[in-house]
């Protein structure tokens, strides 16, 4: 060990001699993750509000799949990694193995910690949108729903996202994934809901339905034609549902990874997955985690198409993202569904039992964030403090203080100061750059670590003599180059403010000098942090 070349009167490399993590998730909760990371209701319905008006003549449904495909490569890339190191940490500690302790922790910290703070906002606008907006509304309080909307709305709303996702990283892996569970099992519950009424129902009966509810909730005469009339006016057509054409499908790819991107979403955790070491087993997780979240794409697409009209869908969509929709809120697809039923108690609880994806998803905001600050701290680049595990539940919460302080004043800082949101912009962009350097690393794995490769269960998966895992990385390093590099140029992605290019920069200088700073007060205490990439840590 390089600890014991150093001495034993000086301290050691790692913090202790094990984690005290526990494997307290089975492969089938890392599969209920990726499904709730790769969300289809607070990521997928919300991001199509903005995809298919940015790119009109692109098509959706084969974006999502053409998207999917590509994904795929992204797993099996994510999956020898977590073959290979199944360690707590996931992204810092393969960067930080193969690339560097130094790139690994700027590129893992602010991927993974600094960044998720600026989230909580926008997971609170996922939650104002999808619960509290179409709940009040339905209630018969149109100027309640609006309050979420002001400053003081967008601030509590946030506090309430930060408190949620806190409650659930701080009451265990076991908890998380009892509670995750019934949230997956709840929501696809109002999915079954939701296809049945779409399923059953015609387009007349849907038209009708929608006409008579908007004028009861809104006061809007012939809300449908007025919907259709309002894009349409706005220069907006939509495009039919097909299979074509290619080159204008493939600009809506990189708007398809804001809800596809994050199978993997859960790789920091598998130092506490049963079965991690077993490549099937966690390929299955993830990839089978992506392809159920497509799988509902796909048939809420059809049924959509259907009952509401594919052209309504398209408009109503074009009609809130040109800012020109005759209704107030967000056009949420659910509590448009759930308008077939003239019952606002059959509407409230479709939108409570909707609002389960929300709820199995909010923990996402930090959990993952939590291991990679709990990894970092191990290695002793953070205060020690930050690797205490709690006794009973094995919870880092100083780990998730870090996340949750943070959030909370940078979640003001968004509701009060509206220039600083469209600094947040980049946030996306930021953890794609760290997937980046981690498919960077599952490709050079078997020239800088060759030892490590030839023991690792990834290095016996190939495909005519060719090693599999090294060529995904390959694959999935053009995905995310090629998503990057739309993202930076083409403004109809809002990804690309200048002024939030520079913020994202800062959290990379930030990162630097924590690593700096590191080095110089372990160095005083007899500490090399460069020896970090010659050490894989123990469990």
């Amino acid at each position: 060990m390089a600890t014991e070349a150093l001495g034993d009167e000086r301290p050691a490399l790692f913090l202790r001699k094990a984690t005290g993590l526990v494997r307290g998730w089975s492969v089938r909760d890392s599969l209920i993750y990726a499904v709730l990371a790769t969300n289809f209701v607070t990521l997928g319905m919300y991001e199509f509000t903005f995809a298919g008006p940015a790119f009109p003549q692109g098509q959706m449904l084969t974006a999502v799949i053409i998207s999917a495909i590509l994904v795929s490569f992204l797993v099996i890339a994510y999956t020898g990694l977590i073959v290979t190191i199944p360690r707590a940490g996931g992204d810092y500690v393969w960067q930080t193995r193969i690339l560097g302790s130094g790139l690994g922790f700027v590129m893992a910290a602010t991927g993974w910690w600094f960044i998720l703070w600026l989230w909580a906002p926008i997971y609170g606008n996922i939650l104002a949108v999808q619960l509290f907006e179409p709940l009040w509304a339905t209630l018969g309080s149109p100027s309640g729903a609006a309050w979420f909307g002001t400053k003081n709305g967008i601030f509590v709303v946030t506090l309430i996202t930060i408190v949620l996702a806190g409650i659930l990283v701080s009451i265990g892996m076991a908890g998380y994934a009892r509670i995750q569970k019934w949230a997956f099992y709840g929501g696809l519950a109002g999915f079954a809901v939701i296809v049945v009424l779409l399923l059953f129902n015609s387009h007349a009966s849907f038209v009708s339905s929608f006409n008579l509810e908007a004028h009861k909730l809104f006061g809007i005469n012939h809300a449908y034609t007025a919907i259709n009339a309002a894009a349409h006016k706005a220069g907006y057509t939509p495009p039919a549902m097909s299979f074509g054409p290619l080159g204008p499908t493939m600009l809506l790819v990189p708007a398809m990874m804001f809800f596809i991107l994050w199978p993997n979403w859960g790789a920091t955790l598998y130092g506490e997955i049963r079965g991690a070491s077993d490549f099937r087993r966690v390929f299955r997780g993830m990839f089978f985690g992506l392809w159920i979240t497509v799988a509902l794409v796909v048939i809420f697409f059809l049924l959509a198409a259907k009952t509401f009209g594919w052209d309504f869908y398209q408009n109503a969509n074009a009609a809130t993202y040109n800012a020109v929709s005759p209704i107030p809120i967000w056009p949420y697809p659910v509590m448009f569904a759930g308008w077939l039923v003239h019952n606002a108690a059959f509407q409230v609880i479709l939108i409570l039992l909707m609002s389960l994806w929300f709820f199995g998803w909010v923990g996402t905001l930090f959990l993952s964030s939590t291991r990679v600050i709990f990894a970092a701290a191990f290695d002793r680049i953070l205060p020690d403090r930050a690797a205490e595990v709690s006794e009973r539940r094995k919870v880092p919460l100083y780990s998730l203080i870090l996340m949750l302080l943070p959030a909370v004043g940078l979640g003001a800082v968004y509701a009060y100061w509206s220039t600083f949101r469209t600094w947040t912009l980049d946030a996306t962009l930021v953890i794609a750059v760290t997937y980046l350097f981690s498919a960077i690393a599952v490709v050079l794995l078997p020239w800088l670590k060759r030892d490590l490769w030839n023991a690792s269960p990834a290095s016996k998966v190939k495909l005519l003599g060719v090693p599999v895992v090294p060529a995904a990385g390959v694959i999935t390093i053009g995905l995310l180059v090629f998503n990057l590099v739309e993202w930076l140029i083409n403004d109809n992605y809002f990804v690309n403010d200048p002024k939030s290019l520079i913020f994202m920069g800062a959290m990379y200088v930030l990162a630097i000098v924590v690593y700096v700073a590191a080095r110089i007060v372990r160095r005083r205490q007899g500490i090399d942090l460069g020896l970090i990439n010659k050490e894989i840590p123990v469990e």
